[in-house]
């Protein structure tokens, strides 16, 4: 089997021939595939290393901010060229033995309710996940990969840095192109390519929990051979990935291609897509027999009532959850873990004008 191998001893700065961590259509591929082969990549964590089983809050100032989401790859689908519709399929996704998940400040769906960094070590065995800083609790694996991509072509690079700027120019987050700890570091890819924090049309951070074992995953293609890569493995997730991390680690993916000739252009697909044909996981944790479910609406803390605003609406189911778990003895640093890496949001209404329904639903299987 063809592999891209990796240093995980060393940050990804000082094994830049393996991978990257911007987007643009010039980064040199590191592997060439045909349809139908087998290849397997090995990945790091989102965070590149800095975290280890020995760190501590303490040593988040020093952690560098630009080197988030180490990617390895990209690969070359042989055959694979713009406006064809590349498929990936997960043949496994093999994790490591130890993961993290942590609270930054400024960072995550309740930045504005969180002002104080949190940090839990998660021991990765067999089937499970725990955690020396939540006890009580052990969480069930369905391993996936938060990022898989293809490179965006020059021109979609372009549309994209100009409307991520208009965004932020109105108010919003974005982030624009930043050299500071970029691989390759230097030069044009360094300096114009796109952070990888957003996903886009080309796939990228799409943090979907059902991207485990078995997924279809399709994506539009931009460029000849796609330049596919892929990073940020997970352990664990819950739908939503509120705390800003999941049980995040490092992984090895085995993908395999098949380039559908023409489709994107032929179907207008812009968008990455997905298909099953069996469970992602364990059916017991995906539809849990026994759970707790709180419902937000749109209604502010000060009584204000918002018109169909999901994300009010979720807010509320989030911090309703956030006090259930308090309840229940946990600090609401690990409450806040424990709805990021095992909490399902769902949109349940969004006809009921002006208060639609959003549910945070807890598995109680995960609490021994």
């Amino acid at each position: 089997m063809k592999t891209i191998r990796i240093d995980r001893s060393k940050h990804l700065c000082e094994d830049a021939q393996c991978g990257h961590n911007r987007w643009h259509p010039e980064i040199e591929p590191r592997l060439e595939a045909n349809e139908g082969e087998e290849i397997a990549i090995e990945t790091r964590d989102s965070m590149d290393g800095y975290i280890t089983p020995r760190t501590v809050v303490e040593d988040f100032p020093s952690l560098p901010r630009g080197m988030v989401h180490p990617l390895t790859g990209p690969v070359f689908v042989k055959g694979a060229k713009p406006g064809d519709l590349l498929e990936i399929e997960f043949v496994d996704i093999v994790p490591m033995k130890w993961g993290f998940s942590c609270i930054i400040p400024g960072m995550g769906f309740l930045r504005h309710d969180f002002k104080a960094p949190y940090l839990a070590h998660w021991n990765i065995d067999g089937e499970w996940a725990t955690s020396p800083q939540i006890p009580g609790v052990r969480i069930p694996g369905a391993s996936f990969m938060g990022i898989s991509g293809v490179a965006p072509s020059r021109a979609q690079l372009e549309a994209w840095t100009r409307r991520e700027g208009e965004l932020a120019a109105k108010g919003g987050f974005a982030l624009p192109p930043d050299p500071t700890d970029a691989v390759p570091a230097g030069g044009p890819i360094a300096a114009r390519g796109l952070r990888t924090i957003p996903p886009r049309e080309n796939g990228g951070n799409m943090d979907v929990k059902q991207l485990t074992k078995g997924a279809r995953l399709f994506l539009p293609v931009a460029v000849d051979g796609a330049l596919f890569s892929t990073g940020d493995a997970h352990f664990a997730q819950g739908d939503g990935e509120v705390c800003l991390t999941a049980v995040e680690m490092s992984a090895t993916a085995v993908v395999r291609f098949k380039v559908h000739s023409d489709e994107a252009r032929r179907r207008n697909i812009r968008f990455p897509f997905f298909t099953r044909s069996s469970y992602f996981m364990d059916p017991r944790w995906a539809a849990p027999e026994k759970f707790l479910a709180t419902m937000g609406m749109p209604l502010g803390d000060d009584g204000t009532n918002y018109d169909g605003d999901l994300n009010v609406a979720t807010r509320s189911a989030l911090l309703q959850m956030l006090d259930q778990l308090q309840e229940r003895g946990y600090s609401r640093e690990q409450a806040y873990v424990i709805c990021s890496v095992a909490v399902d949001l769902r949109i349940s209404n969004v006809v009921d004008v002006p208060n639609y329904v959003v549910t945070a639903l807890l598995p109680e299987g995960i609490f021994t």
